[in-house]
């Protein structure tokens, strides 16, 4: 469980926080900001599968969390204007879990299996005549009774979000027709969704208050959302701003524990850590995961990507090493032999 995945508080807490979430998604392609070159695809296998009248075909999203791969998929569904049906992977422990979730799709529809790398194997398997010839074959009954029956499906969609694309089997992924990698965004795509969230949330917002807010959440819309929100309890708290504007940003940044490159308390601590005691490196995940009380499936997705894509850490072949980058920008003179 990440740390926007948390429960905060009771119900109704809970019901407000996935409402204000819910408002600050796009419902369009239009709408939906970043990932150009992906939205450009996506829009003519829409638009042809519209003209055919067919399903458009299976859909796998992979990247870090909190790019916007389940927003995504409920866009695509609108945008085919059929139903969407959601779950995760996880969720899905036996056959006739997924045999129930394929029974309630109507032709065309969506079914969204977000985690999908999580699947258990004999999920896995059924699925694969699901996607491919849309019929799944099950057994009723047990022992000399038992009998297969052959149970045709609507054509559907399924599309199925990962950061693990890794570790998708072979069969699995390659019944995907098509693939989408979701790339980290630039901060000028972050800065207009900071924008567009604080139109929504009704929260004045200065051009480079929302500038210093996009430059620091890692690349991640998710995280510049939550810190927006965060952000914005501090402006309205303080009797010196009226909007939110470069200022109060630095202020709670620096509460927050967001360093300029949008580093949080983790993952310096992860640098930290492997430069400490462990001379920089390498080291290897686990190890590392269990020096800073983590785990390891949290620090791969949720720390590592991020760390890599700055410069901060490399991977080789025998664990993570700490780059001259990362030794910069936490100030520390690395160690000679």
């Amino acid at each position: 469980m990440t740390e926007d995945d948390r429960v905060i508080g009771g119900s109704a807490q809970d019901d407000a926080e996935s409402s204000i979430e819910q408002s600050l998604r796009p419902s369009s392609l239009a709408t939906y900001i970043g990932q150009t070159a992906l939205k450009r695809e996506l829009s003519v296998y829409i638009q042809a599968a519209k003209k055919r009248e067919e399903a458009l075909d299976h859909v796998l999203l992979y990247g870090p969390p909190g790019l916007g791969k389940t927003t995504l998929a409920m866009i695509i569904a609108t945008e085919m204007q059929v139903g969407i049906k959601t779950t995760s992977g996880p969720a899905i422990e036996k056959t006739g879990d997924l045999v129930a979730l394929l029974n309630e799709l109507n032709p065309g529809d969506v079914l969204f299996i977000d985690e999908i790398h999580r699947l258990p194997k004999v999920v896995e398997e059924m699925l694969y005549s699901a996607m491919e010839d849309f019929f799944i074959d099950i057994v009723v009954g047990q022992g000399p009774t038992a009998h297969p029956i052959h149970f045709p499906l609507p054509p559907f969609t399924l599309i199925g979000a990962t950061t693990r694309a890794g570790l998708l089997s072979a069969p699995l992924r390659d019944r995907f027709g098509i693939v989408g990698h979701m790339a980290y965004y630039d901060t000028d795509d972050l800065e207009e969704i900071v924008t567009r969230s604080a139109r929504i949330l009704n929260s004045p917002i200065q051009e480079e208050g929302a500038h210093e807010i996009a430059r620091r959440s890692r690349g991640t819309p998710r995280i510049a959302n939550r810190l927006l929100k965060r952000i914005r309890d501090f402006a309205e708290v303080s009797d010196q701003h009226d909007s939110i504007d470069k200022p109060i940003v630095q202020q709670a940044l620096r509460m927050l524990q967001v360093d300029e490159a949008g580093l949080d308390q983790t993952d310096v601590k992860l640098l930290e850590t492997m430069i400490k005691f462990y001379n920089g490196g390498p080291v290897g995940l686990s190890t590392l995961a269990a020096n800073v009380g983590e785990e390891t499936d949290t620090v791969a997705e949720m720390y590592e990507p991020f760390l890599l894509q700055k410069g901060f850490i490399k991977r080789t072949a025998r664990g993570r090493m700490v780059t001259p980058l990362a030794y910069e920008h936490l100030g520390i003179t690395p160690e000679t032999n």
